[in-house]
């Protein structure tokens, strides 16, 4: 007997599944981002407070690209795993510039973090460009 899989299920594409999961997380992220007190309220019944907003609105930021990453795409289009590098990186970069900027939760590896985070997102709007541009049909 073989192992039960989804697609012997009948009842969802894999694709479809991904997407589901995709947005689910997405939408997980943008809440934690928007009031993470709210989403830890009701995951876990108590507050969050100081630093612990900061660190959960990073875990917003790494769900949203984890659903930017698995959102399905056709065949042949730019890897999903640069997209979600880029999406995050940008956005951490962006939050860690909001935390400075206010001087909240300043820490000694913050600038370097930006800084590091920054050059790798340049990085990969390089590769994303270049893969988009070998792909254009000529």
């Amino acid at each position: 007997m073989t192992p039960l899989s989804l697609g012997a299920l009948g009842f969802v594409s894999m694709n479809k599944l991904l997407g589901l999961a995709a947005v689910l997380e997405a939408a997980t992220g943008l809440v934690l981002i928007a009031d993470p007190s709210l989403v830890t309220w009701l995951l876990l019944g108590d507050d969050v407070s100081g630093a612990g907003l900061a660190m959960s609105r990073l875990l917003g930021v790494a769900l949203l690209s984890l659903g930017v990453a698995c959102w399905p795409r056709p065949v042949g289009h730019v890897f999903p795993g640069l997209r979600a590098m880029l999406a995050y990186g940008l956005l951490v970069v962006m939050y860690f510039l909001y935390l400075a900027v206010r001087r909240e939760w300043v820490g000694i590896l913050l600038w370097p973090a930006v800084a590091a985070h920054l050059v790798l997102t340049l990085l990969l709007a390089g590769a994303w460009l270049r893969e988009r541009r070998r792909a254009r049909p000529e």
